[in-house]
């Protein structure tokens, strides 16, 4: 009788859906399967929030759906990753105390400046900590009853393993108690730091009822889901970036020692030895999506209208697209922004409307990797990743614009493959982390940029740059 092969269960908690793979150690996705949840959006508050027992349900739903003994797969590990941060409060028990507050939410902005301040923490490094204190304050009941601040993927290892650890990638600071108590946070409502990708615990009898699975089997602590790409699309020297593709959208990029560039944040990467440096868009991927169902109703097959955006010129006729649909993080950092067609006329159609939005993403990529070059940062190629990179014309439209070539990863899933490799080091089926990536991943096809779009593109970004600052003054007066 023929041994099971050995894989790894994978879980991406994404801001709408989540994700589950079943991972071989060689990569080969086996499985997948994916469940949606709710989240609840009030942009004139800035309220972004979700409940935490959705993603549980989610989880539940799509694991039972792999079914990973009928495949005659042997679990060895179970990884993580999730969307962040994000706030999830919870009780001891692993219940939520009140709905979790997602990355989109804008309410906590005075509180991050207030922390910023007060520790040595910045940018991505202060996770949920703005939350928490905007929690504190504003919904102290909650806070009263909360015994741990966690983020998306913590919060799914705690109902996994019975065990609530902030995870920290190499290198990452670790806030001490006294300085958050200064600030008004209880530090011991943090909880005790773990090193990603190292085993938090093994699955408690409750959950694998719950899951379909057997108990025991090893938890690795996971990560966000951005670092999980970065893992999946097999990043691991300097110059290898990526483009997040997903809803929001981001670009970041390896390199060996830290940088400073206007707009963009720079932390330790989840390799060691590695530090990233790019930045997170707000709604560049999600601005196709609102387009075919909310403006189209629907009734346009995705597939179609890629088909039409493709048989349009590069520069979309002149058609200029701002996808700041919820405001715009990197590089402008405007809450306030708002998105615009510019350069309309009456023989523009649908089709050169949806070549904008998808322009429009590679430009907001440019925008954020600008001055990242700028300091001296060398891309040697980016990969693309997710949904929009089965697009044959998004992908040769992202290495035009940019300037990058453009690298297809064989698995597009590539969070869940991410979480797969993390948790496979983790648990030593592979010596460490550098080759577990080297194993577990490869690339299908490279595409050149085209020097005959250059010039054309260089118009258009420069269009594209100057928009935003010449209409926000206007558009800001008549905001809800």
């Amino acid at each position: 009788m023929t041994a099971p092969s050995r894989a790894v269960l994978a879980i991406d908690a994404g801001t709408t859906e989540l994700k589950a793979g079943l991972v071989g150690l060689d990569g080969t996705l086996h499985a997948f399967a994916r469940a949606s949840y709710p989240l609840d959006v009030d942009p004139p508050v800035g309220r972004a929030e979700q409940d935490p027992a959705d993603w549980w349900t989610a989880l539940i739903r799509a694991v039972r759906e792999l079914a990973p003994a009928d495949r005659d797969l042997e679990v060895v590990a179970i990884g993580l990753d999730g969307h962040g941060p994000t706030l999830a409060a919870l009780d001891a028990d692993g219940q939520a105390t009140r709905p979790a507050i997602a990355w989109l939410d804008t309410r906590a902005g005075a509180e991050q400046a207030e922390l910023s301040a007060a520790t040595t923490l910045r940018g991505w490094s202060l996770g949920v900590l703005p939350a928490a204190l905007w929690v504190v304050r504003h919904d102290p009941a909650a806070a009263a009853r909360t015994r741990w601040w966690l983020n998306t993927w913590e919060a799914l290892g705690f109902r996994l393993t019975g065990r609530a650890a902030t995870t920290l990638v190499p290198g990452q600071p670790f806030p001490a108690a006294p300085v958050l108590a200064a600030a008004g946070l209880d530090g011991g409502r943090v909880a005790p730091a773990i090193a990603a990708g190292s085993p938090l615990g093994g699955l408690t009898a409750e959950a694998a009822a719950a899951l379909g699975l057997a108990p025991g089997i090893p938890v690795v602590a996971g990560m966000v889901d951005a670092f999980a790409s970065f893992h999946g699309a097999g990043l691991v020297d300097p110059g290898d970036a990526l483009d997040a593709g997903g809803a929001a959208g981001g670009f970041g990029v390896y390199w060996d020692a830290p940088v400073e560039a206007a707009g963009s944040f720079c932390t330790r990467a989840p390799l060691d030895g590695r530090y990233v440096v790019g930045g997170a868009m707000a709604a560049t991927g999600k601005a196709l999506d609102w387009f075919r169902t909310d403006i189209l109703e629907g009734h346009v097959p995705m597939e179609r209208l890629l088909d039409e955006a493709a048989g349009v010129p590069p520069g979309a006729d002149g058609l200029v697209f701002l996808p700041y649909l919820a405001g715009e993080r990197s590089p402008l950092w405007d809450p306030t922004a708002r998105g615009a067609f510019a350069g309309l006329t009456l023989r523009h159609r649908r089709g050169h409307l949806a070549r904008a939005i998808l322009e429009a993403a590679a430009l907001a990529i440019r925008h954020v990797a600008e001055p990242v070059l700028a300091a001296g940062v060398r891309v040697t190629a980016m990969r693309v990743t997710g949904g929009p990179a089965r697009s044959d014309t998004w992908n040769r439209l992202k290495a035009d614009v940019t300037g990058f070539a453009v690298e297809v990863p064989h698995v597009l899933e590539t969070a869940v493959v991410g979480s797969a490799i993390a948790a496979a080091a983790g648990v030593g089926a592979h010596p460490d982390l550098e080759t577990a990536i080297r194993a577990m991943t490869r690339i299908d096809r490279r595409i050149e940029p085209d020097p005959e779009t250059r010039a054309t593109y260089d118009r258009l970004y420069a269009a594209y740059t100057a928009l935003h600052p010449a209409i926000a003054p206007i558009l800001r007066g008549l905001a809800p």
